[in-house]
């Protein structure tokens, strides 16, 4: 899907921040906690898209801290404008290319990463760059701490095998593997959707899984 340019969506973003947006994130590698200031788990999701998954969980969860990443500030802008009237005190925002994750946290500073609806980047030789290749598994393996663990979901079948290999091969321990999940509702009841997923989850099945340190 193309992704529609917004005309200075940076500065947006500052102005408009109203405690959600962090500008520098590099400078709270380690620190993350104390911007939140508790000690609660942190949950990061990388590739949050217009917001809807993590916005919920942050307003369901108050015992969480919730980051969510996001590589286009366009994208991340749109995200912030839904929630600009909320108060949402567990919740951050901020622009980084998930490609250096390790430049942003620390070591098991992360308990959960969440992976939804990633770019499944289909050519062969673009492997690399899906978020569930070995260099980004070895970079989450770091940042997540012993217990830490990955849900993923996708509507892409060769992505969903590509990503379940790699886990294996990674050393993590997979569980709670659906085909369909929206036909596994039953076992999912408290399954928070995207706005990806509501669109498309009509026209095939989305997949699921978790895995584990």
């Amino acid at each position: 899907m193309r992704l529609r340019k917004v005309k200075n969506a940076t500065e947006r973003l500052k102005i408009n921040n109203n405690s959600y947006f962090i500008e520098k994130p590099d400078c709270y590698k380690g620190k993350w906690n104390e911007l939140f200031g508790n000690n609660n788990p942190i949950h990061i999701e990388i590739g949050c898209g217009k917001g809807q998954f993590m916005s919920t969980l942050a307003k369901e969860n108050p015992d969480i801290n919730y980051i969510a990443i996001e590589k286009y500030d366009s994208v991340l802008l749109r995200f912030l404008e839904k929630i600009i009237d909320d108060n949402i005190p567990n919740l951050k925002l901020t622009v980084l290319d998930a490609a250096a994750i390790t430049n942003y946290f620390n070591n098991a500073e992360v308990d959960r990463i969440y992976l939804n609806f990633s770019d499944p980047w289909s050519k062969t030789a673009h492997a690399k760059r899906r978020l569930t290749s070995k260099s980004f598994l070895e970079q989450y393996k770091i940042i997540l701490n012993d217990k830490g663990e990955i849900f993923q979901k996708t509507d892409n079948r060769k992505l969903f095998e590509f990503s379940l290999e790699s886990f294996n091969a990674e050393g993590f321990k997979l569980s709670n593997i659906s085909l369909d999940l929206h036909k596994d509702y039953e076992k999912y009841p408290n399954n928070i959707t995207t706005e990806f997923e509501d669109k498309w989850s009509k026209l095939g099945p989305i997949y699921r899984l978790e895995a584990r340190k």
